[in-house]
């Protein structure tokens, strides 16, 4: 088309863009059928419908506590709770819930020790079976890898662990916040951080891409008449939603884990007991990185492969980013059949 043509038309691709961004709310995600099976707190535990449950041991979803992990059942047609279910698995999921000022006094080791600990218990006793698999995704699957190393001889016999920060030296965020000025517990004097401050922070780790080449995409993509409305508003809709970081939680993640390393130097400890790798012995285990990870860079991840004591380790290294791995376009093709390939094997009798 002319330049003259592409200037007439500019008007309606603004009037669509702008269309598009303002109604973005309105986008329908999380909308696989379930059921609440539990909630202390501001945690659930929901089980998801199905009426074709081919595998014995269920999947237990569990995501950041700073995102909504509707990232797992996104949208209909890619929903990665949606696929699970049309393999046969039996599908939990652990929601954290908003946070809010009477939640700032829990910790790292309360959703680890508690909040998750009793999430597995549920999990087992809904479904009837003795056994877990427990795939964590984000901080979520540090908490999982956490928890599984504290209770070596519990229900998981399986767990995945998708782009899991763990050795965080050399990081952008570590070289941020490992620094006097950023002061853990001054931030959270008042209280949990909000959840639009942590979108910020982790949308400055790329700026140019997550707050130009993002909406210029967009703009070129209604101009070409290419624009996928339904897929930008589910994503955009969910990166929006950030619930707050509550007090303790955020001191301990930004401490623990950004200035002192803990898990690497082996000094992490959840109430009394050290979360030790090592004690993971006679679980499968699955680890997933990214190549384009800027949140948790397969740097970060990899040592656990060697710091985990089971035999039956595997590790998938896909194309994308953090979310884009499993939350993205290609996932459905790329990641996912191989996820439920490796769970097929290990979740029967």
């Amino acid at each position: 088309m002319s330049l003259a043509g592409d200037l007439a038309r500019l008007p309606l691709t603004l009037t669509r863009t702008a269309d598009i961004l303002l109604t973005t709310d309105d986008a329908v995600i999380g909308a696989t059928p379930r059921e609440v099976v539990w909630t202390h707190r501001k945690t659930t535990l929901y089980r998801y419908h199905s009426a074709d449950r081919r595998h014995a041991v269920p999947i237990l979803l569990v995501f950041a506590l700073i995102n909504r992990p509707d990232i797992f059942d996104l949208r209909p047609g890619y929903s990665y709770v949606e696929y699970l279910l049309g393999e046969g698995y039996d599908v939990f999921l652990v929601d954290w819930g908003e946070q809010g000022p009477e939640d700032d006094d829990l910790g790292v080791a309360d959703y680890v020790c508690d909040e998750l600990h009793w999430a597995v218990r549920e999990t087992v006793r809904a479904s009837g079976q003795d056994e877990v698999t427990l795939m964590g995704w984000c901080i979520g699957a540090t908490l999982s890898a956490m928890y599984t190393a504290l209770h070596p001889d519990g229900p998981v016999r399986n767990v995945v662990l998708l782009t899991m920060p763990i050795d965080t030296k050399g990081t952008t965020y570590a070289s941020w916040v490992d620094r006097p000025a950023l002061d853990a517990e001054r931030l959270t004097a008042a209280g949990g951080v909000p959840g639009a401050m942590i979108d910020v922070a982790n949308r400055l780790l790329k700026p140019m891409t997550n707050f130009v080449t993002t909406r210029r995409k967009l703009v070129e993509s209604v101009h070409e008449g290419s624009v996928d409305r339904v897929a930008y508003q589910a994503m955009s809709k969910w990166v929006s939603n950030n619930p707050p970081f509550p007090a303790q939680a955020f001191r301990d993640w930004i401490t623990w884990m950004y200035k002192e390393n803990r898990l690497v130097q082996g000094t992490m400890r959840l109430r009394g007991h050290v979360v030790d790798f090592g004690r993971i012995r006679r679980q499968s285990v699955l680890v997933v990185t990214a190549s384009a990870d800027h949140i948790a860079p397969r740097a970060g991840t990899v040592p656990f492969l060697g710091m985990v004591g089971a035999t039956d380790v595997t590790h998938f290294d896909r194309r994308g980013g953090h979310i884009g791995l499993m939350a993205g376009s290609r996932a459905r093709q790329e990641i996912w059949p191989d996820i439920a390939g490796w769970l097929s094997t290990r979740s029967d009798r």
